[in-house]
């Protein structure tokens, strides 16, 4: 894997024009030889309760930067410096020095572990950031099993284009851990610092087959006839913002983190009990046209206090450690998996945000009972129910991609039955599908012979092991749809005896049936 990466370009004056993503925006250097958004320092409040909070021109951090948010603060007598850093591993390395809080996804957090633990949820992606596929240049690249194909059509390696420190680069990650016959290592992979700079390279270089982008530029891609494969809607809890305290606030300043806490809750409490509101608050942040705004929010869905306090009591937050834990190991970006994740995260200081969100419930449960579950976290976003599709509409369905198997779906000599073997590959391959979202994604288990005995037989076969594995797969409470369709030998891989018993093969297909 060749990394190239790329800044913006250098030029001679400072667009005031602001760039947006699901909503990660900055002032443009244009040609003045600068590499990076112009960092902004925003105070308000009282000076001696100052916290210093960094993170970045993301709009899901838009609140830290509102008017209102500011004025409850002040109000409070509280203090807040918030300023950008875009670099992730500065900002980590500061918690602590020059930085009380810190705001990040996730999986930049168990990266580079700051001295500090998560005492609040702020967001998770449901749609703004998505892996886009250039069709209008390779027309046959339409989903990720053509990526191969492509690849062996031209003379000069492909591309594959992120901004590096986003969700952008944790979903370029899930590619190669999740996808048959996708590495990153076959690519040219090039590290740009807005998803503006990907969105031109998808347009301009016709080596760029796969662009991961965010809102509003995964819209206008899809306009332009490109293919938005795979999107965080698709994987809805696999990119999370979190709030970082440092360990020296919580130990010397536990008060006003709390109330620092209970105040942003009541903000995003009341900007999710009108989303009109929110929409504004981050056009208002990012200078987006309203459209844009409207899309941006979409694609974030904010966390309430009720919601962000479940998820750590519940063990919600910790399995998600886990599982962002083992996608940074297996992908390098880590040597060792975290081991006490629980450790990580207190929800002690949102206590007051809690007891302040279960009032207003209470209070409106009555006369506003979809209100109250909002608020509750039982958001539509995340309790959409499953599409009814038959298996016909599921194998006709677009193709995402096939699932990457960890270990062999083995089954006995010219027999439908699993092995010992087949069956923990498949126990553990059910966990790693229920990171897909069931509205959106269904599973079309393809089973394929090599070609001894007689093409009946064969067929037959094909479609019992099919059957099997999506009986186990449904049997292990897989969350997704499951259809089985066998091949027998009609679709053998090429280069490989037909005899071969590497022929004798399972697919697990990705459909998109929704969204």
């Amino acid at each position: 894997m060749t990394i190239e990466r790329k800044g913006l370009p250098p030029i001679a004056y400072i667009s005031v024009a602001l760039l947006v993503g699901t909503g990660y925006f900055g002032l443009n250097l244009i040609n003045q030889g600068e590499s990076a958004p112009l960092a902004q320092v925003q105070a308000y409040g009282n000076e001696e309760r100052q916290l210093t909070v960094l993170g970045d021109t993301f709009s899901g951090y838009s609140t830290l930067r509102a008017g209102p948010f500011a004025a409850k603060v002040t109000k409070a007598e509280l203090g807040i410096q918030y300023q950008d850093e875009f670099d992730q591993a500065a900002r980590a390395k500061a918690l602590g020095g020059r930085a009380d809080i810190i705001v990040t996804t996730l999986d930049q957090y168990l990266k580079h572990q700051p001295k500090g633990r998560i005492v609040g949820l702020i967001d998770k992606t449901v749609g703004a950031d998505a892996v886009v596929l250039n069709t209008p240049q390779y027309p046959d690249l339409k989903s990720l099993s053509d990526v191969a194909k492509v690849r062996a059509s031209v003379s000069a390696p492909l591309k594959l284009v992120y901004s590096a420190g986003t969700p952008s680069e944790y979903l370029a990650k899930l590619l190669d851990l999740k996808f048959e016959g996708l590495s990153l290592s076959d690519f040219e992979v090039v590290e740009v610092e807005e998803s503006t700079q990907a969105y031109e390279l998808l347009r301009s270089d016709e080596q760029v087959a796969i662009a991961i982008l965010w809102e509003p530029f995964v819209s206008k891609a899809r306009q332009e006839g490109n293919t938005v494969v795979l999107s965080s809607s698709d994987v809805p809890d696999a990119i999370i913002d979190v709030i970082v305290a440092s360990d020296q606030l919580i130990k010397s300043r536990p008060d006003d983190l709390s109330q620092f806490l209970t105040l942003y809750y009541q903000h995003t409490d009341q900007l999710i009990r009108d989303s009109g509101v929110l929409s504004q608050q981050i056009g208002d942040d990012g200078d987006l046209s309203t459209d844009d705004a409207a899309s941006v929010a979409s694609g974030i869905d904010f966390f309430t206090a009720l919601e962000s306090n479940q998820w750590m009591n519940a063990g919600t937050l910790e399995k998600r450690i886990e599982t962002t834990s083992a996608v940074l190991s297996l992908t390098g970006e880590v040597t060792d998996m975290i081991k006490s994740p629980q450790t990580l995260y207190t929800r002690d200081f949102i206590a007051q945000a809690v007891k302040n969100t279960k009032q207003v419930v209470a209070s409106i449960s009555a006369t506003d009972p979809e209100l109250a579950k909002v608020l509750q976290g039982q958001k539509s976003s995340t309790t959409k129910a499953k599409a009814k599709v038959t298996p016909q509409q599921i194998q006709a369905a677009p193709k995402v991609g096939n699932f990457k198997v960890r270990g062999e779906v083995k089954f006995a000599t010219g027999s439908a039955s699993l092995t010992g073997e087949g069956q923990s590959t498949l126990t553990a391959l059910a966990k790693e599908i229920n990171e897909f979202n069931p509205v959106t994604i269904a599973i079309n288990v393809v089973g394929h012979t090599s070609k001894t005995g007689s093409t009946t037989t064969n067929q037959a076969l094909s479609q019992q092991r099919a059957q099997v594995v999506a009986n186990y797969l449904r049997s292990s409470d897989v969350q997704p749809t499951l259809v089985a369709e066998g091949k027998g030998f009609s679709e053998p891989l090429l280069g490989i005896d037909p005899a071969s018993p590497e022929q004798q093969r399972t697919e697990i297909q990705l459909r998109r049936v929704g969204g």
